[in-house]
């Protein structure tokens, strides 16, 4: 973008590679100021500025609410002495050439910048202003924007503690009581990174005399503030939804999953802009408000990794193969277990079939659950390990 552009056919800032999708705190920003001018131009200076500022603005009622906070700040002059001086210390710029002047600057070390983020009201925007100040004309102007994400690892023993959360809602109909309903969660870690799955871990009753529905939903939650004021918007993002569940019944969730869509990393370190996730688990209760537990969550750069962990079971099982006479007995595959269909198939229901009912928020149709199966375990079966050089080794299954 040019501004008070006049004589001059080309003005703009190239950065050398231009397909470079982001950069970091200590990245070396380069690139070069491109001038082209349609006739004969005098040039007293070129600056370069590299800027970066978080920026909320919103209005409350007839007030008008922004806050400011620089990130960023460089300056320097462009060096234009490859091109002879004239008495007035100004430079001429003559048309068909491309005049081409070289700049270049370092981002910050760790721990002074912010991620790049735009939202409804405020934004932290990166971009390098250059400016052509010329003899008895007004100054040109032009900007170039580019994107700063900050490394944000999800590897840290915080991060990776489990989120527990625990809520129950008494409810009444007509200002009698009618039972309640109860949420228990637990995730495993916090911090997650775009693709990955999260497992929930969750149990729901219900005794109240209505069905409700368990559900699952990430949420982006926006935090702007300016003036003293707080500002907070919150996004639904992704969702799951479990079984409905009648009056008197409980479900649990083992294992249920939900995946991190595409997503700006937690915006972390800004004192006016806040973007914060959290894993919204509810029940959706008709007549009444949801029952909801929130579990913080970090979206992060650097995905987890569980190489500890995987390095000690490795280890573990290593010290086990090591020792004589167990080296063989450890590689030897188990006998099979007996057959099901020496079992009765004798089966019975765990509840009666749902009826089918909408008791959804969203338009999502109706459904009907169907009714689970269980089968009896296996017999119980003894499993000999003929070993030549130890006693045997009786392995009892129940």
């Amino acid at each position: 973008m040019v501004i008070g552009k006049k004589n001059v056919k080309t003005f703009e800032v190239v950065f050398h590679d231009p397909s470079k999708a982001f950069y970091s705190s200590g990245d070396k920003i380069a690139g070069n100021i491109v001038v082209e001018v349609s006739e004969v131009t005098k040039v007293s200076a070129i600056r370069v500025f590299g800027i970066g500022c978080a920026t909320v603005e919103y209005a409350k009622g007839k007030q008008r609410c922004r806050e400011d906070i620089e990130y960023l700040k460089y300056e320097d002059t462009v060096d234009l002495d490859r091109q002879t001086r004239d008495p007035d210390g100004s430079v001429t710029l003559k048309p068909g050439t491309k005049y081409e002047y070289m700049f270049g600057f370092e981002l910050p070390q760790p721990g002074q910048l912010v991620s790049s983020y735009q939202g409804k009201y405020g934004s932290v925007q990166y971009y390098v202003r250059a400016v052509m100040e010329r003899p008895s004309h007004p100054t040109l102007e032009c900007k170039k924007p580019f994107e700063v994400e900050e490394p944000l690892d999800i590897n840290t023993p915080d991060i990776l503690a489990p989120a527990t959360g625990v809520k129950d809602k008494k409810l009444t109909c007509m200002f009698i009581p009618d039972g309640r309903v109860s949420i228990c969660a637990k995730i495993e870690r916090k911090g997650y990174c775009e693709g990955e799955e999260i497992s929930i871990s969750a149990k729901f009753e219900n005794t109240c005399s209505r069905i409700v529905v368990p559900k699952a939903a990430i949420v982006a939650k926006h935090t702007y503030q300016a003036n003293g004021r707080t500002k907070v918007l919150r996004q639904k993002l992704s969702t799951a939804r479990g079984n409905h569940i009648i009056s008197g019944m409980s479900d649990m969730w083992q294992g249920k999953t939900i995946r991190v869509p595409k997503l700006k990393p937690s915006l972390l370190g800004c004192d006016i802009i806040h973007l914060d996730y959290v894993l919204m688990i509810y029940v959706h209760i008709p007549g009444s408000d949801k029952v909801v537990v929130e579990l913080p969550l970090v979206i992060g750069t650097v995905p987890f990794s569980d190489f500890g962990s995987r390095t000690n079971s490795m280890s573990s099982q290593a010290e086990s193969l090591d020792t004589p006479s167990s080296s063989f007995s450890s590689l030897r595959l188990p006998s099979q277990p007996p057959s099901y269909s020496n079992i009765s198939r004798d089966c019975f229901m765990d509840s009666p079939l749902t009826p089918l009912l909408d008791c959804e928020d969203d338009d999502e149709g109706l459904f009907m659950r169907p009714p689970k199966f269980q089968y009896p375990p296996p017999p119980a079966y003894t499993e000999v390990d003929e070993d030549l050089n130890s006693n045997d080794y009786v392995l009892q299954v129940s």
